[in-house]
């Protein structure tokens, strides 16, 4: 069956996933996530991507980020895998594929749905047992978004600005709302949506998307299971 075309309307936040093959490690040490990092800034700044949030993890990366420009998330994503590969195969003296397929994305609705996947996404180390709050993680955005902590690879989401007058109220309040519990039926709607490219938000917002990339953007409802008479 082929594949749907990825979703990417200007201005509509993505949630973006990529993982190593086979869940196999894609980072062996800080110098390889910082060598990611980097070409992360790059790309985003060359194709036009703006990067709110963000966590590199042994076997995986998770992205929230605006497309400016067409096709600016996977003419981004493609940029960095192609230094990175060809980076990670040279230090570690290897061949082959890292990443499994090609990236798995979804668009967020802004006024429901952006701030819970900033928690998921800065969550993710704690949710893995790494640390017990997602300061500790130094491969994340939380300490730019709620520490202050100024990075080339973060462009604040007008949501995220609007929590403040100040840097440092902006930083207070995104606090409090990372502290706050994660629902898990939530967690487990943003990782299905991603995983299956469609759309994370209500009714109206998929609607509103249907009518503008003039296709279906939800999960398709299986139908009855028909008996069958032995």
């Amino acid at each position: 069956m082929a594949r749907l075309t990825r979703l990417c309307p200007l201005g509509i936040p993505q949630h973006v996933v990529q993982r190593g093959n086979n869940r196999q490690p894609c980072f062996a040490s800080d110098e390889d996530m910082a060598a990611y990092a980097h070409w992360l800034a790059e790309a985003a700044i060359r194709y036009g991507v703006d990067i709110h949030a963000w966590v590199f993890m042994t076997n995986h990366i998770h992205l929230l980020a605006t497309p400016r420009n067409d096709f600016a998330v996977s003419k981004m994503m493609q940029f960095v895998g192609r230094h990175y590969v060809r980076y990670f195969n040279h230090t570690y003296q290897r061949t082959g594929t890292l990443w499994e397929g090609r990236f798995k994305s979804c668009l967020v609705q802004e006024d429901e749905y952006l701030f819970y996947c900033y928690r998921y996404i800065e969550l993710n180390p704690v949710r893995a047992n790494m640390v017990s709050h997602p300061s500790l993680y130094v491969w994340s955005s939380y300490r730019s978004n709620g520490m202050g902590v100024r990075s080339q690879l973060r462009t604040p989401h007008p949501q995220y600005v609007a929590l403040g007058k100040t840097d440092e109220e902006r930083a207070f309040r995104y606090r409090s709302l990372l502290d706050a519990h994660l629902d898990g039926g939530i967690a487990k709607e943003i990782s299905k949506t991603t995983q299956q490219g469609l759309v994370l938000g209500n009714d109206v917002f998929k609607d509103a998307v249907e009518h503008l990339v003039g296709r279906r953007v939800r999960a398709v409802k299986p139908g009855p299971k028909i008996k069958i008479d032995k």
